[in-house]
């Protein structure tokens, strides 16, 4: 049992390296992040020091991995999500993604009714935000722009923009929606009609 964990935390430094590099950050940068000195920082990564939970926490949180990343997990661990859905002010919000940080995916439900005689409230914070619409019609207000999004439409837009959605319609909407940090934007980009006025591209 010594020699096996002992195995997986020499992967650990090798591993921390490459996720460092990966990012471009220095250790000066990495250090300031977490609070860890740059000389254990660089005794972690040569295989010098073997890593503890009080360690392995933080460089988790800056590399935006999981725990189980960092010490190398079994390849053939379960790669399905077990989602467990919450509801907040009536909407249902089921996580698709386990991986802390980065960008994160959601399935929102909005029950029938849900913002009839609801005035719209539209909120600004950092971050980008994609959404595509499963079921229903989703009434997206963005900045000065009112649009609705239908089964199969999707949107994105940087969330400094003051935004809101509901229900567009007396009934229940269904969406995905990923959310991820300032700068870092979906790979594949909503399609602007010809007008370029709307975010919003018809899903094929």
């Amino acid at each position: 049992m010594s020699d096996d964990v002992d195995g997986v935390l020499a992967g650990v430094g090798p591993r921390l390296r490459e996720l460092r590099k990966r990012r471009g950050a220095t250790l000066t940068a990495l250090s300031e992040a977490t609070g860890i000195p740059i000389s254990t920082l660089s005794r972690l990564e040569s295989g010098h020091r073997k890593p503890g939970l009080e360690l392995l926490l933080p460089l988790a949180r800056a590399h935006q991995v999981s725990i189980d990343e960092l010490v190398g997990a079994p390849a053939d661990l379960d790669p399905r999500v077990h989602p467990q859905a919450i509801t907040r002010n009536g909407v249902t919000i089921v996580p698709l993604t386990r991986k802390p940080g980065g960008l994160q995916a959601f399935k929102q439900i909005l029950p029938a009714g849900l913002t009839d005689g609801r005035e719209p409230e539209p909120r600004s914070h950092e971050g980008y935000h994609w959404l595509y619409v499963l079921k229903g019609r989703l009434r997206l207000l963005l900045g000065d722009q009112d649009v609705v999004l239908t089964e199969g439409e999707a949107a994105e837009f940087d969330t400094h923009l003051p935004h809101w959605f509901g229900n567009a319609d007396e009934r229940a909407v269904e969406f995905l929606s990923i959310l991820g940090p300032q700068g870092e934007r979906m790979h594949i980009r909503a399609r602007f009609r010809p007008d370029e006025s709307e975010p919003v591209s018809r899903g094929r």
